[in-house]
């Protein structure tokens, strides 16, 4: 986990949480892959949705995100840790 820094995939998701609202892991997920060049690999998209829950459950776990209603919200920590000013959680 990095020793409670996030990793650049984990700050990218963060910073996704943080600008687009509250979002579920399969949003968070499709996010995540469109953000990405497209690949020739077919299963590059899926890889990168599925990934998006393990990237949730550390920020979780570091304390940068919180889950409210179903939905992954950044907590105060973790809008300072990418100096982002979107909403709370």
């Amino acid at each position: 986990m990095s020793d409670g820094y996030p990793t650049a995939p984990q700050k990218e998701a963060l910073r996704l949480i943080c600008t687009r609202g509250p979002l579920d892991a399969d949003r968070l997920g499709r996010r995540l892959a469109d953000a990405r060049r497209v690949s020739g690999n077919p299963g590059h998209a899926a890889a990168i949705a599925r990934m998006a829950g393990t990237l949730a459950w550390r920020l979780a776990a570091q304390g940068f995100i919180a889950q409210a209603e179903g939905a992954w919200a950044a907590t105060a920590d973790g809008r300072r840790v990418i100096s982002c000013t979107g909403e709370s959680a």
